[in-house]
């Protein structure tokens, strides 16, 4: 019999603690029972009362989401505010919850690498590596080896415009309302790829000391990439959804689970928890 003990060991093995950054809070287990029986698993970018529902429709016993619940400290999780009602949902559910945020970014075959693979990048390498550290594996008896750090670096097979690939990521990324913006020439000629999942405007100077002709992350502001783009040299920049830049880590997670335990039901959530659930075109001006 699978227990949660040992979903987690799985989990800590791929996806270490150690590697989350210092102001990470809220990863690992926010509710469950180690010793509690696990049949079944469900993966999420978010927990929200639509996620948890999934789960308990699966018949699962765990509930794997890349974002935590608890990610601020609290002083309660009452059940009349929004994240205590669903702390208490899946505990009366016998749902588990489990978070891997920023120990799953910096990872080898983590957040950014499925980030990078979904674009089709080769060669790839962290845009800031980790200082000093041992390789990923190297004393944990992980089979996953290499340098760990955040975002990625790689190469697309062949150059396309900052168009192209603008288009490029919208396809092979889940869709959102916001879709894919690009900041710079839009026939810029692309080849060296920078990507972050998730708010990446702290590594813009990264990518442009990496070489990059483009990085793609999300969260950005007006100012900051008007800024950026303007200095000669710098890559160009695209915005793509947070969700969607995250969510490509889902099924390679559910991947890693089923190998381990393959007596397991593993899958995966389709539903786009992106906050942003109406575009506009705009057009009073010009």
């Amino acid at each position: 019999m699978t227990r949660l003990r040992d979903v987690l060991h799985t989990l800590e093995t791929a996806y270490p603690a150690a590697l989350a950054e210092h102001w990470d809070t809220g990863i690992g287990l926010t509710c469950g029972d180690p010793d509690e029986p696990v049949t079944g698993i469900r993966l999420a970018v978010d927990v929200d009362p639509a996620t948890v529902q999934e789960t308990i429709d699966a018949g699962a016993q765990l509930l794997l989401t890349h974002h935590p619940l608890l990610f601020r400290p609290l002083q309660s999780v009452a059940a009349d505010s929004a994240k205590g009602a669903l702390v208490h949902r899946m505990i009366r559910a016998g749902v588990a919850h489990v978070a891997a945020h920023t120990n799953a970014d910096t990872a080898v075959g983590g957040v950014n690498d499925a980030l990078a693979a979904v674009l089709g990048l080769g060669g790839t390498r962290p845009l800031v590596p980790h200082d000093g550290g041992p390789e990923q594996g190297s004393d944990r008896g992980s089979e996953q080896h290499g340098v760990t750090g955040s975002g990625r670096v790689g190469v697309l097979p062949q150059p396309m415009t900052l168009t192209e690939f603008a288009a490029h990521a919208a396809r092979r990324l889940p869709a959102t309302v916001g879709g894919v913006r690009a900041a710079g020439r839009p026939d810029r000629p692309i080849r060296t790829v920078a990507v972050c999942g998730g708010a990446g405007d702290s590594y813009l100077s990264a990518a442009a000391d990496a070489g990059a002709d483009v990085y793609l992350t999300s969260d950005l502001r007006h100012h900051v990439v008007a800024e950026f783009v303007d200095v000669p040299g710098n890559p160009a920049v695209v915005d793509v959804a947070h969700w969607a830049g995250e969510w490509p880590w889902l099924p390679v997670a559910a991947d890693l689970l089923r190998a381990a335990h393959p007596e397991l039901t593993v899958t995966v959530s389709t539903t786009r928890t992106d906050p942003w659930t109406v575009h506009a075109e705009t057009g009073a001006v010009g």
